[in-house]
């Protein structure tokens, strides 16, 4: 009887610590620590909350960077997060990829894979920096701009490589799509 008293109180005082200390100690050390990305690094213009960096949106626009498409739900569904689980070989997964490099097909230049096929997460923020060029001229177009200034703001907007090897350069379209609005 004494071992099982010890277990029944063991695990109520491990429950109490490890489902209620232990959260509350790390979401007030997060929310004091890092206060931006515990609450989402959300994106704040004129009070009004208009996005996450950490999450993607969909921008259609001629003179917006167009995200990655995206296969969680009806796009960028946070609830739906996922990819469409689709084999390379899977006929409907090709069909959607032609369509979409179709819809973005500019001349004789291939459309950087990244703009026609959608992330494992459906949520991905970036592209890749030949993503972006690749829609500059489309964007230069659509805002009346040099070419050069969308092509600098591109350089500006790129975020290398993390500690110089993890991950690779890439562009938070949110971010840039806010910028061209201040330019135009």
């Amino acid at each position: 009887m004494n071992h099982l008293r010890t277990a029944v109180l063991y695990t109520i005082i491990s429950a109490v610590f490890l489902g209620l200390g232990y959260p509350l100690i790390m979401t007030g050390l997060a929310q004091w620590i890092f206060p931006r990305q515990a609450n989402g690094s959300l994106i704040v213009r004129n009070g009004q909350v208009i996005g996450s960096k950490l999450i993607g949106q969909t921008f259609s626009g001629a003179g917006y960077f167009h995200s990655r498409p995206s296969a969680a739900g009806n796009g960028y569904d946070a609830e739906s997060s996922g990819g469409s689980n689709l084999a390379p070989t899977n006929h409907a997964l090709i069909q959607q990829v032609e369509q979409r490099a179709a819809a973005e097909q500019v001349g004789a230049t291939k459309v950087p894979v990244d703009l026609v096929t959608a992330s494992a997460s459906g949520l991905d923020p970036d592209i890749t920096p030949a993503a972006a060029y690749y829609q500059a001229p489309r964007i230069a177009k659509a805002r009346h701009l040099p070419l050069a200034a969308v092509r600098k703001l591109i350089a500006e907007q790129t975020t290398a490589r993390q500690f110089g090897l993890l991950g690779e350069p890439r562009v938070n379209v949110l971010a840039i799509n806010l910028k061209l609005d201040q330019m135009h």
